[in-house]
């Protein structure tokens, strides 16, 4: 199984899918591609919450801002997964999920005594990629370091045809192939933590908002045991298990599926009831009684 997961909308991941399937038989299924443009952090977070749940695969990941540029080509495996994708950061949370150590720190030395090991795609060893009909589209030709690929779509040229390789070699020993390079120097990510002092109080940020207009924090939902009422950037809240435990279009502070504190509405959009967006601060405290 290969997943693909972009920030491309469509057509450009159709491009992709028909890469692999010039070199591949594997099952393709779709992540994603409307992730915001660009948003590398929130296409982290999504990713740590969705890929634990497949069974082993390649996972392709391109949210690349830095396209064409100097930033490299990136290799993870993580546990029985591997993850392609820019050296961004965008690899690293999801990685240390599959490898069983979310509480892995940041550092700039991952070895693979630790069930992670990363590598380097070395792009100019990769096959050429052509149309299977017709005459291949005029492109730059890339600089001598970095191979033919477009500089505006590695997602194409460079990232598709090292995952086909990558799921066609032996994924106990990546290091074999002549595509990979083992490195231990690559862009780190951690997702921010929040924090809760002796009184009660935590400090939070929004991590993401979802489709449904939940907004998702970065407080563990452990904060909101023992608590009716809780108040959030000065508002009183109730908690509540369900959104249905308050009435349609009431907020409520609810423990989401991905184990944190959301501030939502009940069949509505906490971000604009809240008027909150990702990266802002949330603050949140014990509500006291009343009477």
């Amino acid at each position: 199984m290969i997943t693909l997961t972009s920030d491309f909308g469509t057509p450009y991941p159709a491009a992709m899918k028909g890469v692999v399937l010039q070199r591949t038989d594997a099952k393709l299924v779709d992540v994603g591609h409307d992730f915001p443009r660009h948003d590398v952090r929130t296409a982290a977070f999504w990713l740590r919450e969705t890929l634990p749940y497949f069974p082993p695969a390649t996972h392709l990941v391109v949210v690349d801002p830095g396209v064409g540029t100097d930033r490299d080509a990136l290799v993870v495996r993580a546990g029985e997964h591997t993850l392609v994708g820019p050296d961004n950061g965008v690899l690293l949370p999801v990685a240390r999920r599959l490898a069983g150590e979310d509480d892995f720190e940041p550092r700039d030395d991952i070895e693979s005594g630790n069930g992670l090991e990363t590598f380097l795609i070395d792009e100019q060893r990769l096959e050429p990629v052509e149309p299977t009909t017709g005459t291949a589209p005029v492109v730059p030709a890339g600089s001598a370091d970095r191979g033919p690929a477009s500089t505006t779509f590695h997602g194409r040229d460079v990232f598709a045809p090292a995952a086909a390789a990558v799921h066609e070699g032996d994924p106990d020993r990546l290091e074999s192939l002549a595509v990979l390079e083992p490195t231990d120097d690559f862009v780190d990510l951690a997702l921010p933590e929040a924090t809760v002092d002796e009184d009660g109080c935590a400090v939070g940020e929004v991590l993401v908002v979802d489709d449904f207009g939940n907004v998702i924090t970065n407080v563990p939902g452990s904060y909101l045991e023992s608590r009716d009422q809780i108040i959030a950037n000065d508002d009183r809240l109730p908690v509540g298990d369900t959104f249905a435990d308050v009435p349609t279009g009431d907020r409520l502070a609810t423990v989401g599926s991905h184990g944190y504190v959301e501030l939502d509405v009940n069949q509505g959009r906490g971000d604009e009831a809240f008027d909150l967006e990702v990266g802002d601060r949330v603050d949140l405290e014990s509500a006291p009684a009343t009477d």
